[in-house]
């Protein structure tokens, strides 16, 4: 391994942020294109494609556009202006939506056709099935349809963010039959947008688009007109949030304030049909102020998003992912209870491998234990009809003091939020909302206990939210402690969200914004020292996002005095790896699969010492670093720390069927297996062991 020293003249490569996002998109468009997956799966990525270019647009390619328009010429992290990411940014996100729909002209619908489940357009319709979609657009369309004509006196309508809208071109008929006037029909979001067409046929499944429904019987809504054309459109907007924390006395109010003006902020993307005509689309671009650069011309149904439950409508199991059921761990599955399991030994799952049940029950005993005092929670995300937010109501009821800090700023779940916040607050619970200009996106649930010995704190530290239902889809951890040292710092924790605490002391925990950054960039900067001092040193990272740029650089160092850096970054990475006398100590992996990789890992050989090991919620970004309240928690019981570090960190560094090399050219490439090696999934092969775990323990 090189410890040489960096030319002080070099300059030190970053990858762009921007651009890193839209390469992990292009993998995720991979994921659609795979055979390597059920085809009905597939379907479901490329609708992900969808739903993470709706964000990219709507946040970031918003926030460049405002800098542009604003004369900002503060570069990015690898040198650019504003105005170069745009450009570059248009041309990857043009190519990646091409690569898209020709996956789902090419590949999945000549698939899904040798299964027997066709998509028809209007022209392939046969009259039967005609017939019934009209009978379906009469009786479930027509009537909640609104034509929205467009002349003097009726102006050009409000186009909600993301709706599904038609531009029609009708025609007059009689006084004036050259004239041609523009309407705009708006679909409401109630209606499904993939239609199931029924059919004698039972050998075929037949499906169409609603907006195909609709453009077949938009003349329906213009009698006495001659329909010319009907294009399906929709429009991306500008959708963050915008307000002073510190000048807001109700921020309950004002953040439904800004959920209500998303509808008419600026508009940033236009997707539509790519056969409208230029004067029709010119029109439209005029009334909704948007250049012709950021229109995108779809050959195909508008917003894939809404494919993500197809595969819910199409009864073939052969076609989906096997069912997997997750495992309750001993002594888990047994009728004791949670908090005298606790008082014993810590817990450590994996989920979605482990269930997420266990976590959802120390919440429900703690609400009726009547020996429990109090609860303290955090809440991000979760899920509609929440068995949590269920819990924390009861033990409010059942006159326990409950806390829940609930995170308004969660973006796109701000409605959610709102919510469940007054839900809560309708059951007595005290709602907080955390600090000023700080998320709170750390994952703690904490529980007070009258025991014999006195009062007793049980706690629950995790990498994903209290959402049941992300937790089938996403790989997290989550740790169940009595330990005093660290519960007492979540009890500061949770002090310091619902109180004042400038500078709070944590020793064990490592909470963002007060000494997370610090301590991690020691912790990289230690293991260069001890390579330097020829003394063991390695790292390993698994995070979501690895962007922030003083992370980066002493990862750079630490690669250059020697330390071997192995890093499992799933999405965004500014970090150039493989870079001679920079970053060759370096090697950085993806990793998509049929779940979602979300739990955060950090592994640091520490010398001659014990190895150390960190789990959190935490990214390495400068929001996670400086914008958020985290926490990342040590874990330090040997058998949990070789579990992590061997079933999985190790093996996540074996994948050879779904993890993809990051080159220094910015490139991702299959990571390449020895001869007649057979490929191996990481998530593969955890399902096989947790069913092994299942089936044996039947036997028992």
């Amino acid at each position: 391994m090189s410890k040489k020293q960096p030319p002080a003249q070099k300059k030190v490569p970053y990858f762009n942020r921007e651009l890193s996002w839209l390469a992990f998109n292009r993998r995720v468009l991979e994921q659609a294109m795979s055979e390597k997956y059920p085809v009905l799966e597939r379907v479901k990525f490329l609708s992900f494609v969808s739903s993470n270019l709706d964000e990219f647009f709507e946040i970031r390619v918003a926030g460049l556009m405002q800098q542009v328009d604003s004369h900002v010429s503060e570069l990015s992290m690898d040198g650019k202006s504003p105005k170069q990411q745009l450009t570059e940014i248009q041309e990857k996100a043009r190519a990646l939506v091409d690569k898209q729909y020709k996956c789902w002209h090419e590949l999945l619908l000549p698939n899904l056709s040798k299964e027997g489940i066709e998509f028809r357009t209007p022209k392939q319709l046969s009259k039967q099935e005609l017939e019934w979609v009209r009978q379906y657009f009469d009786k479930e369309v027509y009537p909640v349809l609104t034509p929205l004509a467009i002349d003097p006196t009726h102006p050009f309508p409000q186009i909600g963010n993301k709706t599904l809208n038609l531009i029609v071109w009708i025609q007059g008929k009689a006084r004036n039959p050259e004239s041609h006037q523009m309407a705009i029909i708006p679909v409401p979001r109630i209606l499904n947008r993939v239609v199931r067409i029924e059919s004698e046929d039972s050998d075929k499944m037949r499906f169409i688009f609603l907006s195909d429904i609709v453009k077949v019987f938009a003349h329906t809504l213009f009698p006495g007109y001659r329909t010319k054309s009907a294009h399906a459109f929709r429009i991306s907007r500008n959708s963050d949030l915008y307000f002073d924390e510190e000048e807001v006395e109700n921020l309950v109010t004002k953040i439904e304030e800004e959920l209500w003006n998303l509808r008419k902020n600026d508009p940033v993307r236009l997707e539509i049909e790519h056969r409208i005509e230029e004067p029709l689309l010119e029109e439209l671009l005029n009334q909704i102020n948007l250049k012709e650069e950021h229109v995108y011309r779809i050959n195909g149904p508008l917003n894939m998003m809404r494919l993500r439950d197809f595969k819910d409508m199409v009864p073939r199991s052969d076609l989906k992912f096997k069912t997997f059921i997750p495992y309750v761990r001993p002594p888990l599955n047994k009728r004791e209870p949670i908090f005298n399991i606790l008082s014993r030994d810590d817990i450590l799952l994996h989920h979605p491998f482990d269930s997420f049940t266990p976590v959802v029950e120390f919440i429900e005993q703690a609400a009726r234990d009547p020996q429990v005092f109090a609860i303290k929670q955090t809440l991000y995300r979760t899920s509609g009809d929440s068995p949590i937010i269920n819990a924390l109501k009861e033990a409010s009821l059942n006159g326990k003091q409950v806390t829940a800090l609930v995170e308004l700023k969660a973006r796109f779940d701000e409605a959610n939020n709102i919510q469940w916040a007054r839900e809560l607050e309708e059951a007595d619970v005290h709602v907080v909302y955390g600090l000023t200009h700080l998320k709170t996106h750390c994952k703690c649930c904490l529980v007070v206990r009258r025991e014999p010995d006195g009062l007793k704190r049980y706690c629950h530290l995790g990498t994903g939210n209290y959402n049941p239902k992300t937790a089938k889809l996403y790989t997290d951890l989550s740790y169940l402690t009595a330990k005093e040292d660290i519960t007492k710092e979540a009890a500061d924790l949770f002090n310091t969200l619902t109180g004042f605490a400038r500078s709070p002391n944590f020793q064990v925990l490592k909470v963002a914004p007060f000494n997370l950054h610090r301590e991690m960039n020691q912790l990289i900067r230690a293991e260069a020292q001890s390579a330097r001092d020829g003394k063991p040193a390695k790292i390993i990272a698994k995070v979501n996002s690895l962007i922030d740029q003083e992370t980066i650089d002493n990862l750079y160092t630490a690669s250059i005095a020697g330390v071997e850096i192995l890093l499992i970054v799933r999405g965004i990475c500014g970090l150039v790896p493989g870079l001679p006398e920079v970053s060759e100590n370096i090697r950085v992996i993806s990793i998509l699969g049929r779940y979602l990789e979300h739990s955060r890992i950090y592994y640091f050989e520490n010398g001659d010492n014990h190895p150390l090991l960190f789990i959190g919620s935490a990214d390495w970004m400068p929001r996670n670093f400086f914008r958020r309240i985290e926490c990342v928690f040590p874990i330090r019981t040997p058998c949990m720390k070789k579990r992590i570090l061997t079933e999985m960190l190790e093996n996540y560094l074996c994948d050879t069927k779904f993890a993809k090399e990051l080159l220094p050219s910015g490139e991702y490439v299959t990571v390449k297996r020895k001869p007649r090696q057979r490929a191996f999934s990481i998530q593969e092969h955890l399902i096989e062991q947790t069913e092994k775990l299942r089936d044996n323990l039947i036997q028992a």
